[in-house]
């Protein structure tokens, strides 16, 4: 069964369109634009992104070809991080220029996949179809002058106002750290108006606070409040979580 599976995943992906879509006028959105909005047929049926994902965090991953190993490698781990995101109030899907008929196929054999030995996954997650390049377009996942007629690996993290948060791009042949992209989405929930996030932040690490942490009157008030922080230099300033 599963040789079989196999079989017809590599003739769906030698058959598939390499027509090339016209490319000039799009580019992706940007930080803090609204999501593009969009309906399609996926693995779970048809649905309307970002409408369908509620009202929490999100993020749409695109990928360039169904039955390669990069992008099977990548699928199986998010399946596995499926928890991990759920705890976080994150939805994702997935998409690229296939077929549907491809990713069914594709999903199951996945499905079946003990890979690096560890268990079996189930796929709960989207995998949407967009074989006339309509979406892939509207986020800037067509690179031209990479590739006219597959998506580049996207990520697009949405947040709550479904706005941009924060997007990567990587080529085709290099596959997305995951734990990168959580530690991303968990800084996203973290930062704000009060505190930003050094390099290599954390989750359960201290914060950076913009600025000097208090104005002179609070300081003159609360003079103990000073040792929620400190310091390295007149400008790092960061600010105790325990």
């Amino acid at each position: 069964m599963k040789t079989s599976l196999f079989i017809y995943g590599l003739l769906l992906f030698s058959v598939s369109a390499f027509g090339a879509p016209k490319t000039s006028g799009y580019s992706p959105p940007l930080l803090g634009d609204v999501a593009p909005s969009f309906t399609a047929k996926s693995t779970i049926g048809t649905i309307s992104f970002p409408k369908d994902f509620g009202t929490g965090w999100k993020i749409l991953f695109s990928h360039p070809r169904d039955f390669t190993p990069v992008c099977s490698s990548e699928i199986i781990q998010l399946a596995t991080m499926q928890e991990d995101f759920d705890k976080m109030g994150v939805k994702f899907a997935v998409i690229s220029t296939d077929s549907l008929d491809q990713h069914m196929v594709w999903k199951k054999a996945l499905e079946e996949i003990h890979y690096k030995d560890r268990p079996l996954v189930t796929i709960n997650f989207p995998l949407i179809a967009d074989e006339n390049y309509s979406i892939s377009l509207r986020y800037g996942m067509i690179h031209k002058k990479y590739n006219k007629t597959m998506d580049v690996r996207g990520v697009f993290i949405i947040n709550p106002e479904n706005k941009i948060a924060a997007i990567f791009f990587y080529p085709t042949n290099i596959g997305r750290n995951m734990e990168e992209i959580k530690r991303t989405v968990a800084a996203l929930q973290v930062a704000g108006r009060d505190c930003v996030l050094p390099v290599n932040w954390k989750p359960g690490e201290d914060v950076m606070v913009p600025h000097f942490p208090l104005t002179p009157k609070e300081l003159d008030a609360t003079p103990e409040r000073m040792s929620e922080y400190y310091n390295y230099g007149p400008f790092i300033w960061f600010r105790k979580l325990n």
